[in-house]
């Protein structure tokens, strides 16, 4: 029997954590149906690594391309600098991962908003989507996103691009989704006290992808462990029972939304 493919849009596959195993961690998941795995760049360290594997599995795995919040330090106009010539070299479907982190360290937010602005502005002369983290950051991140010399006028018909791991509230999602952007949602959801059900429900399944930021965040019954591509079987089915839908409906329409923001073509089908 064929089905559609699943697409995880969010996976550091290049991260010292697969070092040993890699090869194998790729073989899982193709064997779970994850046909595409889509890595974003943390930092001018982890481009050489993301690069070698996207030339390696040219059919399965795709690259963004930016600068962390996290990584936005004293030599960030250098990084940017750097990041910003592999970019324009082509070859990305988004650029990512960008946006504004919070929760460690405010010290920077003038720095990580800066980085950010240039960043979305580099996807719009690119005609690219983005790919948004946001933690403790959603107010910041919407100030820049709607000031009024910084519209969201860019890409209207594959759509703006993507909040990754997206934790906020019912209100900031419709926000997103009415800005023309999709929820990446994680293994976060299958977690005891996640409220994501209830935003899953709030704005269904049109604005939603699917990703597991492995070696991040791994979902029940895997907490504790490396998280890895293979483990988005979890999000799926926990996603699937939310909205009250055979998980094979699932699998087609977040296929179809990450297919089309990132504009990668029909994706594989597996048997």
């Amino acid at each position: 029997m064929m089905r559609p493919a699943v697409i995880d849009t969010h996976t550091h596959l290049y991260a010292a954590e697969f070092e040993a195993d890699r090869d194998l961690v790729i073989e899982r998941a193709l064997q779970a149906g994850v046909q595409t795995l889509v890595l974003p760049n943390i930092d001018c360290q982890s481009i050489g690594g993301l690069l070698k594997l996207c030339a390696a599995h040219p059919q399965h795995i795709k690259g963004m391309m930016g600068l962390h919040p996290c990584s936005v330090g004293p030599n960030f106009h250098e990084d940017l600098h750097v990041i910003r010539e592999v970019l324009y070299s082509g070859g990305f479907v988004a650029v990512g991962e960008i946006g504004m982190d919070l929760y460690w360290d405010k010290s920077h937010q003038a720095e990580q908003a800066l980085a950010f602005r240039t960043q979305v502005g580099w996807a719009k002369e690119l005609g690219l989507p983005i790919n948004i983290h946001c933690r403790d950051a959603f107010e910041a991140i919407q100030t820049e996103l709607m000031h009024p010399d910084f519209s969201l006028d860019w890409n209207p018909a594959s759509g703006k691009g993507i909040f990754h791991c997206f934790t906020g509230t019912i209100e900031q999602a419709k926000w997103a989704v009415e800005q023309g952007f999709l929820l990446g949602i994680g293994g976060v959801i299958t977690y005891k006290n996640s409220h994501l059900p209830e935003v899953v429900k709030s704005v269904g399944l049109d604005h939603l992808v699917l990703e597991t930021d492995a070696p991040y965040l791994p979902p029940v019954p895997y907490r504790g462990k490396r998280n890895e591509s293979s483990f988005i079987v979890q999000v799926l089915y926990r996603v699937a029972e939310c909205l009250g839908v055979m998980p094979e409906v699932v699998a087609a329409r977040t296929t179809a939304n990450a297919i089309r923001v990132y504009g990668i073509g029909d994706a594989p089908l597996a048997v």
